[in-house]
C-alpha cells in the first residue's frame, strides 16, 4: 500500500514558534464495573520566548492525544509578562495553593537559577537571568500555576508611570 505524501502523519509538528515544555504526565485509573479505565493527564506550559505564557492540563485514553489536547488549551490560554531585558523588573511573590515562588531579578550572565517545573516556564516565556525559590509545595502543578501568578503580577516603570499618570522619572523618585 502506497503512502500519499501530502498527508501529514497523525501527529504533525507545528512550526509556530512556540516553546512548549511537557511538566507532567499523570496515569489516572477509574474503577468501573467492567474493570479499570485508564487515561492519561498531560501538563503542559506553552510561551513564545519574548514574554507569553500559557500553561494547561489535557486528558486523554492516549499519551500524545493528551499532550496535543493540553498545548491547544495552554495556546488558548497565554498571557502577557513584562519583561526588562533578559530579567524581570522587579522582585516578585507568586501564590497558588499552597505553592509560592519567589522570583528575583539577576545580572548578564547569571542563567537560570530554578528548579524543575519553575525552570520550564522561565525557559518558555524567554527569561534568560533569574533567581528563585519555591516555597510550601513541590507540586508541579501548583508551582508552574505559583510561577505564572507572579510573572502576570510584574510590571515595568513604564506602566506603572502610565497608570499614574506621571513620567518615569516621578515615579522613580
Amino acid at each position: 500500500m502506497a503512502r500519499d505524501n501530502n498527508k501529514s502523519p497523525r501527529r504533525a509538528e507545528e512550526n509556530d514558534g512556540l516553546v512548549k515544555k511537557l511538566i507532567q504526565v499523570n496515569r489516572v485509573t477509574k474503577v468501573v464495573k467492567g474493570g479499570r479505565n485508564m487515561r492519561f493527564a498531560a501538563f503542559v506550559v506553552v510561551g513564545n520566548g519574548a514574554g507569553k505564557i500559557g500553561c494547561a492540563m489535557g486528558k486523554a485514553t492516549e499519551v500524545p492525544e493528551a499532550i496535543d489536547k493540553a498545548t491547544a488549551r495552554a495556546k488558548k490560554n497565554m498571557v502577557d509578562v513584562s519583561l526588562l531585558g533578559t530579567s524581570i523588573p522587579h522582585e516578585v511573590l507568586g501564590k497558588f495553593g499552597r505553592g509560592s515562588v519567589l522570583m528575583m531579578p539577576a545580572a548578564e550572565g547569571t542563567g537560570v537559577i530554578a528548579g524543575g517545573p519553575v525552570r520550564a516556564v522561565m525557559e518558555a516565556v524567554g527569561i534568560k537571568n533569574i533567581r528563585t525559590k519555591s516555597h510550601g509545595t513541590n507540586n508541579p502543578f501548583n508551582c508552574v500555576k505559583a510561577a505564572i501568578e507572579g510573572l502576570k503580577a510584574l510590571r515595568t516603570a513604564e506602566q506603572i508611570a502610565q497608570i499614574r499618570g506621571k513620567s518615569v522619572e516621578e515615579v522613580n523618585n
